[in-house]
């Protein structure tokens, strides 16, 4: 019996390919776990890829509706996933694992508590969920960000990783100089050990 899951929520204009990299490397640490590294519902407008919201004309003021507009989408893609791994009624044992926009909506999953999963692991995002918050506080967060970040600056990170902790949640945060909009070997190791940790019940 699969003993946890790991969904992989990838940036804007990619594909569920890209992180899928991430799950056979953790799959070695991390034995009878499941991995699902889906593409987002939408297609990129500016290229091949998709996306889980648009970005033409984001702003500041426009970007929590947005976040809110592609929730529902979000969580159908989410809810079939859990269903085809049987573990719709095991969020304690479902880890989220997001990069860039795919962060943003798993920050968003978690704030808004609608997906009280194990844990999440938020590479190079925002928090852009729109207010209020009910956060799932039984799900602790790892945040984690380049320094070089010229996409989204990792002081986005660091706002994030301290309204969260206002909310009464538990956050890690790992910030890495000279480390741009990407993943780092670093930072996939210690993603690694907290998903371990996550799931070690």
């Amino acid at each position: 019996m699969t003993k946890g899951l790991i969904v992989l929520l990838h940036g804007v204009g990619s594909n569920g390919r890209d992180l899928a990299d991430l799950g056979e490397y953790w799959a070695s640490t991390l034995p009878q776990i499941a991995f699902a590294s889906p593409d987002a519902p939408d297609l990129f407008e500016h290229g091949e890829g998709y996306q889980w919201f648009s970005l033409s004309g984001v702003t500041p003021a426009n970007r929590a509706q947005r976040v809110f507009n592609a929730r529902q989408a979000f969580d159908q893609k989410l809810a079939a996933i859990l269903t085809q791994h049987q573990m719709q009624d095991r969020l304690d044992r479902v880890v989220l694992v997001g990069f860039s926009q795919g962060t943003i909506m798993g920050l968003d999953a978690v704030v808004s508590g609608r997906w009280p999963v194990a844990g999440l692991v938020a590479f190079s995002g925002r928090l852009a969920s729109p207010a209020p918050y009910q956060p799932a506080k039984n799900t602790p967060v790892m945040v984690v960000h380049g320094m070089a970040d010229s996409v989204i600056p990792y002081a986005e990170s660091e706002a994030a990783a301290a309204q969260l902790r206002d909310l009464g949640m538990v956050v890690s945060t790992q910030f890495e100089p000279s480390v741009g909009h990407t993943i780092s070997a670093r930072s996939v190791r210690s993603a690694g050990e907290f998903i371990g940790q996550c799931l070690a019940q």
